[in-house]
């Protein structure tokens, strides 16, 4: 029988024995030395090479908002930059903000959890972004979908909502899609007014044809033999209202001549 190993002479209990091997697994283990961990992704060099430089920029040139999305990608994120075409036809609005308006409305295009496309279209809500802080700021938007559509939106979105072009990077912890419309957040912007009521259809129809319906033509007098004229009684009564129509002007024309004949006389 083999006697493991020996200690003058006597060989090592089994508790030693065990720690003796422990011992030497660990020391080859940390021997070996660790590779070291991949950097995290550099944030705007992915969003320049997926079609949003001028995004890219604008965040660059903002230090509040380039230190937290660089900060956040280690946790996992997922990024909504506008086109260069929208962030073109926004800038005029842009100008006008403050400095930390213009950080908090690039920190409300991303979210601080990385979302795969699949994973994205299967939700459907409100999204707290970079830029909400508690309840004393909300920076929130609405994630909608429509089939394989998907749009953001809030209540200061002036006509149809941001949508989702394409997809500049996917690959956890970070994740890029191209939109192509600037969101605006209500704590900065306005809300859009409510679109003005639709008349209902039928009215204009109405009117129209009210307009084109020729006028009624009058019936010529019916005969005094024809079918439906009025009874006798009635004639009589119709006569008599012209004679009574007439009176006053023969009364009229009595008078006039008895004054003529007045006249005469007093000349001779």
């Amino acid at each position: 029988m083999r006697r493991p190993l020996f200690a003058d002479g006597l060989p090592l209990p089994l508790p030693l024995l065990l720690l003796a091997l422990a011992a030497a697994t660990t020391t080859a283990a940390a021997a070996v030395p660790k590779a070291p961990a991949a950097p995290p992704p550099n944030v705007t060099a992915e969003m320049a090479k997926g079609g949003c430089k001028a995004f890219a920029d604008l965040i660059a040139a903002s230090p509040d908002a380039a230190s937290t999305y660089q900060s956040a990608v280690e946790g996992g994120m997922t990024v909504f930059c506008p086109s260069d075409d929208a962030v073109k036809a926004f800038l005029p609005k842009y100008r006008n903000l403050t400095a930390d308006g213009k950080a908090e409305l690039l920190l409300f295009h991303a979210v601080p959890v990385h979302y795969s496309l699949g994973s994205l279209k299967s939700n459907n809500g409100p999204m707290n972004t970079l830029a909400t802080d508690g309840a004393a700021k909300n920076y929130n938007f609405t994630l909608q979908n429509h089939g394989d559509v998907v749009t953001i939106k809030t209540a200061a979105s002036a006509g149809a909502p941001a949508r989702v072009k394409s997809t500049a990077l996917d690959k956890d912890p970070l994740a890029i899609y191209v939109i192509d419309a600037v969101v605006q957040p209500v704590e900065l912007f306005k809300p859009a007014p409510a679109p003005a009521p639709t008349p209902a259809a039928d009215a204009p129809k109405a009117a129209g044809k009210a307009a084109h319906r020729p006028a009624p033509a009058v019936a010529d007098a019916p005969g005094p033999d024809a079918d439906g004229s009025a009874p006798v009684d009635q004639k009589k009564d119709a006569k008599k209202s012209a004679a009574a129509a007439r009176a006053p002007s023969v009364r009229w024309w009595l008078a006039a001549a008895l004054a003529t004949v007045a006249g005469a006389s007093v000349l001779a």
